[in-house]
């Protein structure tokens, strides 16, 4: 259905744009396929009538909330017609100083995987097409420059990627079998899913937890088997702004509420360095560290293996254990 209402929009923009007149609504009910198809090409019932004058009037919002500029003419016999004018409707020209076009190029770069790649790579073709010039196009972005010297990525390696990215931009439910990192089996979940986010390294999803009935933030990489959409709508209010990084940094130790003290062998873990409150070495290789203690932080310390043991406080050190316990077990 939402593939048949963007064509209908599509063809009543092109009928808009394309004629020198104003066409009036028996003019574009003949004209358009869809209209035909519903309708017939001219007067039927008056129900069939007045179904058809609703969804002229609904498309022709739908486009003018899109941005299209549709004017309202009443000819000499007195019936109403309608046009787009192409020079109303007419971008104006692209205009970006340096600064903007190194950063739209550097952006451009940052998908190297799924859809996106090809939806960058496309807008950057169009830009340089209408004659922007963008990084490592010219003199003025020669690759020796510190701005086209940069290389971002952000991997998307994880299967889930795409299929919540797309029910995330299509506000669809999802299924997924998820595996916590203390569980030695995965759980299917029921999820609303709200926006994607890079964090560390790792993807994250933020959504409503159907079963739990409360938000809730997945780690992509911990996604198995295949995502797969639900019918229906969402059952839980959108946010407004859903701020996954603060989400995920509550959950993963960045809220401290206290400190806790860690052996980490030497030349490993920078994360954990960062963040540090103190550092001295024990010598063998080994420095101790004192670092903010808060939820989630056994699960990030299990993923630094044996370069990280913890020497207090005990309940921390007994959370890693029995996560990397569980992890063993497979």
């Amino acid at each position: 259905m939402a593939i048949a209402k963007a064509e209908r929009l599509m063809n009543l923009a092109l009928c808009l744009l394309g004629t020198r007149r104003p066409l009036t609504k028996r003019e574009l009910r003949s004209s358009i396929e869809a209209y035909r198809e519903a309708f017939g090409a001219g007067i039927g019932t008056p129900s069939g009538d007045e179904a058809f004058n609703r969804m002229f009037e609904r498309d022709k919002d739908d486009l003018r909330e899109l941005g299209l500029v549709i004017e309202t003419v009443e000819g000499i016999d007195g019936e109403v017609g309608y046009l787009a004018r192409r020079d109303s409707n007419r971008l104006p020209p692209i205009t970006l100083d340096a600064e903007e076009a190194a950063a739209l190029g550097l952006a451009a770069k940052v998908w190297q995987q799924a859809r996106l790649a090809g939806a960058a790579s496309g807008a950057l073709q169009k830009l340089r097409a209408a004659g922007m010039p963008l990084a490592g196009d010219g003199e003025d972005y020669d690759a020796g420059q510190p701005h086209s010297a940069l290389e971002p990525r952000i991997p998307t390696h994880e299967a889930a990627f795409e299929p919540l990215m797309l029910a995330c931009r299509d506000r669809r439910p999802v299924v997924f079998d998820y595996r916590k990192s203390n569980a030695a089996r995965p759980e299917q979940r029921q999820v609303e899913p709200w926006i994607l986010e890079c964090w560390r390294g790792h993807w994250y999803v933020a959504g409503w937890d159907r079963e739990r009935k409360a938000e809730r933030v997945f780690r992509l990489s911990r996604i198995t088997g295949k995502v797969r959409s639900r019918q229906g709508k969402f059952t839980a209010p959108v946010p407004d702004h859903v701020t996954v990084r603060e989400t995920v940094e509550s959950w993963a130790g960045e809220t401290a509420t206290g400190t806790a003290r860690i052996k980490l062998r030497a030349e490993h873990g920078y994360p954990l360095r960062a963040r540090a409150l103190s550092v001295r070495d024990l010598g063998d290789g080994w420095d101790e560290l004192e670092i903010p203690n808060g939820h989630g932080l056994d699960a990030w310390l299990v993923e630094f293996g044996p370069d990280v043991v913890v020497l207090e406080p005990a309940e921390l050190r007994a959370d890693v254990i029995d996560r990397l316990r569980a992890v063993a077990k497979g």
